[in-house]
């Protein structure tokens, strides 16, 4: 068995696109060229990779053996080109980073924006996602780390606090919400849902969190507004037209200039904290070391 790097890389690629042709395209060769190797690669084993069909195709339990390790061979090689690069010209390198929405739009801005600001030829590939999703991709492999709600099963992974993260509502500090909601400070999320709620787009990682303990307690969302930020959220809550949940960060900072009530959850799973996790600290790339301990201080 000679297979090469990018023999390695293109097999991921095509289990990962489920397709050999788009397998292809990600690795920048012909599709003609990547069929010849992965035979090559079948033949050489005497036994079938890829079970092909119509929809695509998907690795034989074999291929799930190559699969496990090519993905250790090709994060060995970039660790290695990480580590030398450092010596030359600087850190250098590609990290895949999934994180949910909170860590998205109120955490991660700043603290990515400084570290990659010393560190010019690191790229950063990062894609927001819900947490049980972004611990099985990181568990599979198919990120290098992520960042999640503490509240999910994260057995198996090497964990680091990120950041604390409380849930909160919002309501317009003089409207009709505002008076319905009480006095005391802190209100039970059931007592939420006859309320019109403004929310993020469904495919957001916080609606869909919000939208599950709504189903769960067998009532939906009222959502009035589907907007794109928290800050837009929070100027459409202050206009009167319905209530949010959103993170305690982005309600302090919005309620510096916008006429806000903020009143605390009494659900458990509204205080969480965030929590970096990856597979295995000691075998990512120096850069991805370095970034978690960036991000941890």
């Amino acid at each position: 068995m000679r297979f090469d790097l990018v023999d390695l890389q293109l097999f991921v690629n095509v289990v990962e696109a489920g397709s050999l042709t788009a397998g292809a395209a990600r690795s920048h060769l012909a599709l003609a060229s990547s069929s010849a190797r992965v035979r090559g690669m079948e033949e050489a084993l005497g036994m079938p990779l890829l079970l092909r069909g119509r929809r695509g195709v998907e690795p034989t339990p074999v291929g799930q053996t190559l699969l496990h390790h090519a993905r250790l061979v090709l994060l060995q090689m970039e660790k290695m080109r990480g580590e030398l690069g450092e010596f030359a010209r600087g850190l250098k390198g590609q990290l895949r980073l999934l994180c949910n929405t909170a860590a998205l739009s109120e955490f991660l801005p700043e603290a990515l924006g400084a570290f990659l600001d010393r560190h010019p030829n690191l790229t950063i590939d990062l894609e927001e996602r819900l947490s049980y999703d972004i611990v099985k991709a990181v568990s599979e492999g198919l990120a290098d780390m992520g960042i999640v709600s503490d509240s999910v099963d994260m057995r198996g992974l090497q964990t680091f606090l990120f950041r604390p993260d409380r849930l909160v509502v919002i309501a317009a500090a003089d409207g009709v919400h505002h008076r319905a909601l009480g006095q005391d400070g802190v209100v039970a999320f059931s007592t939420l849902l006859e309320h019109d709620f403004i929310g993020l787009a469904d495919d957001s990682a916080m609606q869909q969190y919000l939208g599950m303990h709504a189903a769960r307690l067998g009532r939906p969302l009222k959502v009035r507004v589907r907007l794109r930020s928290f800050d837009a959220v929070c100027r459409m809550v202050a206009s009167g037209v319905g209530i949010s949940v959103v993170p305690l960060a982005a309600a302090s900072r919005c309620q510096q200039t916008m006429a806000l009530r903020c009143l605390e959850l009494s659900d458990p799973w509204s205080v969480r904290n965030l929590t970096i996790c990856v597979r295995q600290f000691s075998e990512l790339p120096l850069y991805a070391r370095q970034l978690i301990d960036h991000l941890k201080a």
